[in-house]
């Protein structure tokens, strides 16, 4: 019985390790993820999902203010709408931090919202608080996640070009 144990927690600890990996494998983006158990399924959600993926930030910051107006309680909504801003044109830079806040104050280990805020600290030039979220990741990240291995390369591309 102990055998089976071992090999059952081994077993566990090595799908742990590799799952990961997968979606590096499976060509990470930068396309946003959402959960699949959040009210983002919903069909009104449909065409700004759709949005994001086709790259028109314009169209999805008006689909997601909609649904977000639905349900401002929704972490995901508030991190596709701050993401929806900020890689829109002219970014209001308030605006992408308040619903980015508001993702983490909603969900705390918003695993989405802490690489995003992080990338967004880099765009306004304040790699200290992009270094505390990166820290938040690797905390939530038992062996490695995409959101902090992407914001980790952010940070690092972000670093070697600093003037030093």
């Amino acid at each position: 019985m102990k055998r089976l144990s071992r090999a059952w927690v081994a077993g566990l600890l090595c799908m742990a390790w590799v799952l990961p990996w997968g979606a590096h494998a499976a060509g990470g983006s930068d396309t946003p993820a959402w959960n699949a158990s959040s009210k983002g399924d919903d069909a009104a959600l449909k065409p700004a999902k759709a949005s994001l993926a086709a790259g028109d930030y314009v169209a999805a910051q008006a689909q997601l203010k909609t649904a977000l107006a639905a349900d401002p309680g929704s972490a995901d909504l508030n991190n596709l709408y701050a993401y929806a801003l900020r890689k829109g044109p002219n970014p209001d830079m308030a605006l992408v931090f308040k619903h980015y806040e508001d993702a983490l104050r909603i969900d705390p280990k918003h695993r989405g919202a802490h690489e995003y805020i992080g990338e967004a600290y880099l765009m306004v030039g304040n790699p200290a608080k992009a270094k505390e979220h990166l820290a938040a990741l690797d905390k939530l990240c038992l062996f490695s996640c995409e959101e902090y291995d992407m914001l980790k390369k952010a940070v690092a591309s972000y670093d070697a070009k600093a003037p030093k």
